[in-house]
């Protein structure tokens, strides 16, 4: 089974995750997503190891959940990570949780990270070796299309009753 973007994790609904809905509730999208950063930064070198030793790790600045198709309890699933882009401190990468098995598109998660320099408590370079292992994978994670999700904002296209945004 094909899916887009680079496998970082796979892993089974557990049963502490599941609502009143009988599906994977909202918040452990995020948590399954979130572990997949943390498999993906391993990648680039940002261990537990590297954290400590380097007084450096990264920090979430914005991320945006989509739902596709709901999980239930106990199915596998598989993330996949692609990055778009990135710059001397910053990273913008996106996430797809696919079922494992029937192969459908679950969940998206799009992130900005910024590493982050821990003593000094401020967004700092990456170093020239985690740059180049950024540079690495986003050279090598192969040719996958823009995700229609990224870059989305939410809105009510017939909306009854809308506020304005502040223009000042």
């Amino acid at each position: 089974m094909e899916f887009e973007g680079v496998e970082v994790v796979r892993g089974h609904v557990l049963p502490e995750w599941i609502d009143f809905n009988d599906h994977m509730n909202v918040a452990y999208y995020l948590l399954a997503f979130d572990q997949a950063v943390d498999m993906l930064w391993t990648k680039f070198g940002l261990t537990e190891e590297y954290i400590s030793t380097h007084d450096s790790s990264t920090i979430a600045v914005e991320s945006h959940v989509t739902w596709q198709r709901e999980i239930l309890e106990g199915e596998p699933y598989v993330i996949t990570a692609q990055v778009l882009a990135y710059d001397e401190k910053r990273i913008h990468q996106f996430q797809r949780m696919y079922h494992a098995e029937k192969g459908f598109l679950a969940a998206t998660c799009e992130w900005m990270n910024l590493h982050f320099n821990k003593d000094v408590r401020r967004v700092a370079p990456w170093p020239e070796e985690i740059r180049a292992r950024i540079a690495d994978f986003a050279d090598n994670q192969g040719e996958h299309p823009w995700p229609r999700e990224a870059g989305q904002r939410m809105r009510v296209n017939q909306a009854l009753f809308s506020v304005k945004p502040d223009e000042s």
